[in-house]
C-alpha cells in the first residue's frame, strides 16, 4: 500500500470510529430522555398523588380537586412517556403494554376536565383512599425510598396494574 492510501485508510478508520461514537451517544441520550420523562412525569407524580390523597384524608377532603388535578398530571405523564418512547423507538412492546394498562386503570378514577372540576362522591373518595394504599404497597409514596431506575418503575407499574381493581364500582 502506498503512503497516500495508508493515510486515507487511517483517516477513514478514525471517521468511522467518530461516527459510531456519535450514534452511540445519540442512543444513550434518547434512552435517558425516555426514562426521565417516565420517572419525572409519572413516578414522581404518583408519589405526589399518594401524598395529596393522604393530605386530603387528614384534612377531611377539604380540597379534593388537588387529587383529581394531580391524577390528570399522572395520566398526561403516562401519555407523554408512551408517545415519546414510541417516537424515539426506545420503548419496548411489553413496557408500552404496561403503561397502556396503567393509563386505562387510572382513567377509571374521576379527573378534572378543562375548565371544570369534578365533584367527588363518598365512593370516589373511598376509591382514592384504596388507590393510596395500593401506591404505598408497591413502593410509591411520601417518605418511601424510590428507585429512579426504569426497570424498577416498570415493575411498580405492573404491580399497580395487578392491584387496582377494575371496574372500580
Amino acid at each position: 500500500m502506498s503512503k497516500k492510501k495508508k493515510v486515507l485508510f487511517r483517516i477513514s478508520i478514525g471517521l468511522n470510529i467518530f461516527l459510531i461514537a456519535i450514534v452511540a451517544w445519540g442512543m444513550i441520550t434518547m434512552n435517558f430522555v425516555k426514562e426521565q420523562v417516565l420517572v419525572t412525569e409519572v413516578q414522581h407524580n404518583l408519589v405526589e398523588l399518594e401524598g395529596l390523597i393522604k393530605y386530603q384524608i387528614d384534612d377531611n377532603w377539604s380540597e379534593p380537586n388537588l387529587v383529581t388535578t394531580k391524577l390528570g398530571d399522572v395520566l398526561n405523564g403516562i401519555w407523554l412517556g408512551m408517545t415519546t418512547g414510541k417516537q424515539l423507538g426506545t420503548l419496548s412492546k411489553s413496557d408500552n403494554e404496561v403503561l397502556e394498562h396503567l393509563y386505562s386503570k387510572l382513567s377509571q378514577f374521576p379527573k378534572d376536565e378543562l375548565y371544570k372540576f369534578v365533584d367527588l362522591t363518598e365512593e370516589d373518595k373511598k376509591n382514592f383512599e384504596e388507590l393510596r394504599e395500593t401506591l404505598r404497597e408497591v413502593g410509591l409514596g411520601i417518605n418511601i425510598s424510590i428507585s429512579t431506575n426504569m426497570d424498577s418503575f416498570i415493575n411498580q407499574a405492573e404491580k399497580l396494574n395487578k392491584n387496582i381493581k377494575s371496574p372500580l364500582n
